[in-house]
């Protein structure tokens, strides 16, 4: 049985809890500034809610290691967040100003969400080697079971082929160190960004 999840929004002062995907996207599509997260708790979504809808929550209890995630739950495209376990950015300072959005995320216009998340996973394995880290968690299946290993269609974008290799690398390397990288779902990730349909 398929479990369920909770989608949590907010539109300005409206705010509210659904249970299902397309409820939550006919609420938030087109809607400047909307901001909605999915969640395993009803109670969790709540307490997301009550702190403002603020992506940069702290999450608690959460395994030590680095997290990371892309999304375009902030409504100016695609971005990406790497964090360590209580929800702290590992990405600020890394990079100019220019290209970190006001919320201290890496912004990416114009490419795909799966394509944050494959640059997310690279960000996330050089920090790993850079700190000796040896766990990560990530919510994309996609690019943890088939792109970070290699397995990528010839006929997408040469830009996303290329960085497919240099994180297939990265993660040989990382992993040859001992390092373990974990599937999480999207509702208990600290890096969440918002995008999650199921």
């Amino acid at each position: 049985m398929k479990k369920s999840k909770f989608y949590a929004y907010q539109i300005g002062g409206v705010k509210g809890v659904v249970n299902s995907w397309p409820e939550c996207q006919s609420i938030v599509s087109g809607k400047q500034g909307a901001k909605y997260k999915s969640f395993e708790d009803e109670q969790d979504a709540r307490k997301w809610l009550d702190s403002g809808a603020d992506y940069s929550v702290k999450h608690v209890n959460r395994e030590k290691g680095i997290y990371f995630d892309a999304g375009t739950g902030g409504g100016n495209g695609t971005e990406i967040n790497v964090t360590d376990e209580n929800g702290e950015s590992l990405l600020k300072g890394r990079f100019p100003e220019e290209i970190m959005n006001d919320k201290g995320h890496y912004a990416l216009p114009g490419k795909t969400n799966n394509f944050g998340e494959l640059m997310a996973c690279k960000y996330a394995l050089q920090i790993a080697l850079e700190k000796n880290e040896k766990k990560i968690f990530g919510d994309s299946k996609l690019v943890l079971d088939y792109w970070s290993k290699g397995f990528i269609k010839k006929d997408l974008p040469q830009d996303t082929i290329d960085l497919a290799g240099q994180v297939k690398r990265l993660r040989y390397d990382f992993e040859t160190k001992g390092g373990v990288i974990s599937h999480i779902s999207g509702g208990k990730n600290p890096a969440d960004l918002g995008f999650h349909k199921g």
